[in-house]
């Protein structure tokens, strides 16, 4: 089975993310991996060339800066990085980069890809996600953050990157057909030094909307105000272990205890229906197969 992991990135020195970490928790059940890294104003590039060059594709790219609508532009680097890998891929591994995946979940990812190979009904497999914030002790609970995401695909000339690169949709815009699997993806871009979140703010919002209004909604500040969220859960398990030396070296404090009683109106309601009638109202980029 060959399974080809991609990625894109710029910047990742700049505003902190966990890039490195990212690609290197995917990589040992990866055959090849491909890389889009945009010009960059820091040291990105030779970060990844460090990585391990021995298996890792590197795609230098430039960003289309005019693309100021929806976070487009993620996307289309997403899909310079799939169009590049090879055909005969039997599975494409997508990683953001600030998404960690931990070790306990190699083998059931592996297992999966396997079982699923030659279901040619099957687009991919759909992950479970845990938001962190503020700090590594912290997942967002609030309905905003999306539960679940599309992550292993296949190789197919139909298949793209959908909107500001969440998810994959193939043809006109038809939504993929998953299984979901039992692994998480562990999602740190909300996780950083108050500095360097509002930093990354500023400059990431022009890849959504124009300069009015990131000049009205982003507030300038010199330090990113984390208390603003108001559903969070006190994290109890155990981070992937190639995340162990960044959270070490953690220097700022986010002690805030967040309990169910500070939940919207809105997630109340949602949560309700879930627990009680199994109804979920939260939106799906997919469409759900049975195993």
């Amino acid at each position: 089975m060959k399974v080809t992991g991609f990625s894109f990135i710029k910047d990742a020195v700049k505003y902190d993310y966990p890039v490195m970490e990212a690609i290197r928790s995917i990589l040992p059940i990866c055959t090849h991996f491909v890389v889009a890294v945009g010009q960059s104003s820091d040291e990105t590039l030779a970060l990844i060339r460090k990585i391990a060059p021995e298996k890792i594709t590197i795609i230098e790219t430039v960003w289309d800066e005019t693309m100021r609508e929806g976070g487009r532009v993620l996307a289309i680097e997403t899909d310079k990085a799939y169009q590049a890998i090879e055909d005969d891929s039997d599975w494409c591994f997508y990683i953001q980069g600030d998404e960690v995946v931990h070790e306990r979940y190699l083998p059931v990812i592996q297992e999966q890809m396997i079982k699923f190979k030659d279901r040619p009904d099957v687009d991919g497999l759909l992950f479970h996600y845990l938001h962190f914030y503020g700090s590594y002790d912290y997942v967002a609970a609030a309905s905003n953050f999306y539960k679940n995401e599309i992550r292993i695909i296949r190789k197919r000339p139909s298949f793209f990157s959908y909107r500001d690169a969440q998810g994959f949709r193939k043809n006109e815009n038809e939504k993929l057909n998953v299984i979901p699997i039992e692994a998480f993806i562990y999602h740190y871009g909300w996780v950083k030094q108050p500095k360097a979140m509002q930093a990354k703010q500023e400059n990431f919002n022009k890849y959504w909307h124009d300069d009015a209004w990131v000049e009205q909604h982003i507030a300038k500040a010199e330090e990113f105000d984390y208390s603003a969220i108001k559903s969070l859960k006190k994290f109890e398990g155990t981070h992937p272990e190639i995340m162990n030396e960044r959270i070490k070296g953690i220097n700022w404090n986010f002690d805030v205890e967040l309990s169910y009683t500070n939940y919207s109106f809105k997630d109340r309601c949602k949560h309700f229906l879930k627990a009680c009638f199994g109804i979920d109202l939260n939106y799906k980029n997919y469409k759900v197969l049975k195993k």
